[in-house]
């Protein structure tokens, strides 16, 4: 069987949708003749927020795990200056010398094998050399992982893939000004440069590494995970109060407010429903908008803490409805959880427009528009849920559902011939194109 050697940094047990890619990997890869050696970093999820990715490691040795799967190396992490000063000082002290730190090694991680991630270099490196490698894999961002994959690649004639869970150098969060744009234009060429093959997670992220990238590109998109399907399939949706649920991070061009405002009219007009909010980045936001300006839905506004997919699926599938924002190009992978699930799907809104909507990666670009309706075509193919269209829309969808609700205690949602966006299936197309290299 074929060894493929996979730099992630984000894996579990740290609670990330970009560690859902590589762990899909790891579970299905052998089926398809791939035998899968991960490489990441030691996580802990000792406080359930930020300071989970920046805290010291309980071990500082290198710890393999081996099952019937695979291999798992985890690096140790070991926090740079930076990281030492905002867990002992907290992020509101030393500001500038924090980001003068993470500056430099930012910086000059791509011209060194250094900082942080540099652990996962160096392990995979004593693996290669103890070991037969057929493929190596890099999954970014980090992107810095291109970088490991191109050297090791080079360096002991191995074939790499390149896997964008996100484009580079043509995001603009990545490239805010003309020298940090030349700057991960140049590294970006030079280090896919002797990549055998790029995978991505959309057309859209296709259309945009390809105006740089002159490689095959093969579209590997997310999807959910049926190992959690069977634990799922025995719970059915509350049958006493109508609960509408929303996970994982909210962007400033989502139009939340929007939302929340119309579900507290509609409350204040006698409606009755509860909005459950799981593993959310902006809670103490959302909890003082609330306050002041939805005070009939403020008693009935839940928060969750982050936890595993398998627990989140479970208490995912006691609500009724599920809450999705518009992400345009961006398709993510929460849409494919709420499918998998089966529970109807609101997306908010293919019209009306958050303030910050400039804040959108994309805005303003030309080559974006004709892939921004890729969550509608999704849903309307697969009869999910609606797309509304505006504040309006939301407040008659809103009663139409509480009056189904009210009539048959549950909201009625029925999908057929999911598969094809299961993540075994993703994991099936790039294992066969892999063994063609």
């Amino acid at each position: 069987m074929k060894q493929v050697l996979i730099l992630a940094y984000d894996f579990p047990p740290y609670i990330s949708v970009g560690g859902l890619r590589p762990l899909g990997w790891y579970n299905y890869f052998k089926e398809y003749g791939l035998y899968p050696i991960i490489v990441t970093r030691q996580w802990g999820n000792n406080y359930g927020n930020s300071l989970d990715y920046v805290v010291s490691s309980e071990s500082n040795e290198i710890l393999i795990e081996q099952t019937d799967k695979g291999v798992i190396i985890r690096t140790p992490y070991i926090p740079n200056l930076a990281n030492k000063i905002l867990i002992k000082y907290g992020e509101n002290k030393f500001k500038t010398v924090r980001k003068l730190i993470t500056a430099y090694y930012e910086f000059s991680q791509f011209i060194f094998i250094n900082g942080t991630k540099s652990e996962l270099y160096k392990a995979a490196e004593k693996y290669i050399i103890d070991n037969k490698i057929d493929y190596i894999i890099a999954t970014g961002s980090p992107h810095i992982l291109f970088k490991y994959a191109s050297k090791l690649s080079s360096k002991y004639n191995i074939k790499w893939i390149a896997d964008y869970r996100d484009p580079w150098t043509q995001s603009r969060s990545r490239s805010k000004n003309l020298f940090l744009r030349y700057w991960n234009h140049y590294f970006e060429k030079k280090f896919t440069k002797n990549t055998s093959l790029i995978s991505t997670v959309s057309e859209f992220t296709k259309k945009k590494i390809s105006e740089l990238i002159k490689k095959e590109i093969i579209l590997v998109p997310n999807g959910y995970d049926a190992n959690f399907l069977d634990d799922v399939s025995k719970i059915d949706q509350n049958n006493e109060e109508l609960n509408f649920a929303y996970i994982g991070t909210i962007y400033g061009w989502h139009s939340y407010k929007s939302v929340l405002k119309t579900i507290d009219k509609f409350i204040c007009e006698g409606g009755t429903a509860y909005l459950n909010f799981y593993g959310i980045n902006k809670e103490d936001e959302v909890k003082v908008f609330v306050q002041k300006e939805c005070v009939h839905l403020a008693n009935k506004v839940r928060f969750f803490n982050k936890t595993t997919n398998r627990e989140l699926f479970k208490s995912l599938a006691e609500n009724n409805v599920f809450l999705l924002f518009n992400d345009y190009n961006l398709i993510g992978t929460k849409i494919f959880d709420y499918i998998a699930i089966n529970r109807k799907i609101l997306l908010c809104y293919s019209e009306e427009k958050s303030e910050k909507y400039k804040s959108y990666p994309y805005y303003n670009d030309k080559s974006a528009l004709m892939f921004e309706k890729e969550q509608e075509v999704l849903i309307d193919k697969l009869r999910a849920g609606d797309v509304v269209k505006d504040s309006e829309q939301l407040f008659e969808e809103l009663k139409k559902i509480e009056k189904e609700f009210n009539k048959y205690r549950r909201v009625e949602q029925s999908l057929n011939n999911i598969e094809i966006y299961s993540r075994r299936n993703s994991v099936k197309k790039l294992a066969e194109r892999i063994l063609q290299l």
